[in-house]
């Protein structure tokens, strides 16, 4: 009778564990994103410097915050975040980016690095090869 009841208790015991052992619903990229404010390092257009006064990529010059909760700060704009395509792309969204949303590759995001690039039409140019851009960003 001991032995069933031991045996009751414990495969109660382990079924009970197993449920409550649910798979961590963080992806170790969110954990990398999320876990460190991001400054800027460079932001080229087309392999060139466009971070300075005046320059296309001028507001996303300072820190990029990428909140738990899918809202951040990117330089000097402020919108939501999320991932797409398995976690290799970021899409920010925000009313003050001159498109709405902006869609980038994820190059690299390890605890020290994050970059990312994506294709822009270029705005004085709409019939030419669109920019490609380039961010990188270093932990803080």
């Amino acid at each position: 009778m001991n032995r069933f009841l031991f045996l009751s208790v414990f495969v109660a015991g382990f079924l009970f564990l197993s449920a409550c052992d649910k798979e961590d619903e963080t992806s170790d990229r969110f954990t990398l994103l999320t876990g460190v404010a991001w400054q800027s390092d460079s932001l080229l257009i087309n392999g060139q410097d466009a971070s300075g006064p005046g320059e296309m990529l001028e507001d996303f010059r300072g820190t990029a915050l990428f909140r738990e909760d899918y809202t951040g700060t990117f330089g000097n704009y402020e919108g939501t975040w999320s991932f797409a395509q398995n976690e290799t792309e970021l899409v920010i969204r925000s009313d003050s980016l001159p498109i709405p949303m902006l869609s980038t590759k994820i190059q690299e995001l390890t605890q020290e690095s994050l970059k990312v690039t994506t294709s822009f039409p270029d705005l004085q140019n709409p019939t030419g090869p669109a920019l490609q851009i380039r961010l990188t960003f270093k932990a803080e």
